[in-house]
């Protein structure tokens, strides 16, 4: 039985960490799959479905750039450019049989960049995003905002913004947001809710704070989850506690 949605539009975040295996780098296939198998139950549920995708298991400029070696801006546009290529991996594996690919999904996939690269993705438009959500697409959001200075966690506040999603989710490798970091403190407290003001006020690494402020500005709650534990992401967006709330109470 298909659980009934929480939510007619979300807006997911998932960081390129997802789709590369054990070595940390790169995309592989099982991990594609793994990710794939953990979002098509999402949309049976009849969810409108928005991804913002990370990069950084393909290029993590901001070590080189604080190096000296290259400029910031040129960092975050070759950033932005890996995000593409994760995001036409995903959206080719999602919908591949339209392109006469057998393994892929058949699922309906518009794949849009901020950042130019019209021979592999659509321009991204506020617009047109919405129409294609509303024809039963999933949208996946490549490019960051297109511009430098701005992580992939404030591309996704602002996208959940611009397409009027009611929540952003945020996939992560942990249960949810912690008072400390869990991995180095083993008595971490976890919140099964919490506000913006905290948050921000504690620094919390939920997220980069500036995401959190645009939600917070915009009052769209956020849902920090694991992403790999089977199903929870369907029971996030069934409203079952699956990770953390933050929100403006």
């Amino acid at each position: 039985m298909i659980p009934k949605a929480a939510y007619h539009r979300v807006l997911i975040k998932v960081s390129g960490e997802a789709f590369c295996g054990s070595g940390g780098f790169g995309i592989d296939p099982s991990a594609l799959e793994a990710f794939i198998t953990e979002l098509l139950p999402v949309r049976q549920m009849g969810v409108q479905i928005g991804l913002v995708v990370g990069g950084g298991n393909i290029f993590r400029g901001r070590s080189l750039a604080e190096a000296g070696l290259i400029a910031r801006p040129t960092a975050d546009a070759m950033g932005m450019l890996a995000t593409v290529m994760n995001a036409l991996a995903l959206g080719d594996a999602l919908a591949g049989r339209q392109y006469g690919h057998p393994s892929g999904r058949g699922v309906k996939v518009s794949v849009m960049s901020a950042r130019p690269t019209a021979d592999v993705c659509e321009p991204f438009t506020r617009s047109r995003a919405i129409e294609h959500l509303e024809a039963g697409r999933i949208v996946i959001l490549a490019g960051g905002t297109g511009n430098p200075f701005f992580t992939t966690d404030t591309c996704a506040a602002l996208r959940a913004g611009e397409i009027g999603a009611e929540v952003l989710m945020k996939a992560t490798k942990v249960d949810g947001v912690f008072d400390s970091d869990p991995a180095d403190n083993p008595e971490a407290k976890k919140f099964d809710r919490i506000t913006y003001d905290e948050v921000l006020a504690r620094r919390l690494g939920v997220m980069d704070l500036s995401a959190v402020s645009m939600c917070m500005e915009a009052a769209i709650p956020i849902i920090v989850f694991r992403m790999d534990k089977p199903g929870n992401l369907a029971a996030a967006v069934a409203g079952e506690n699956a990770g953390t709330i933050v929100s403006d109470n």
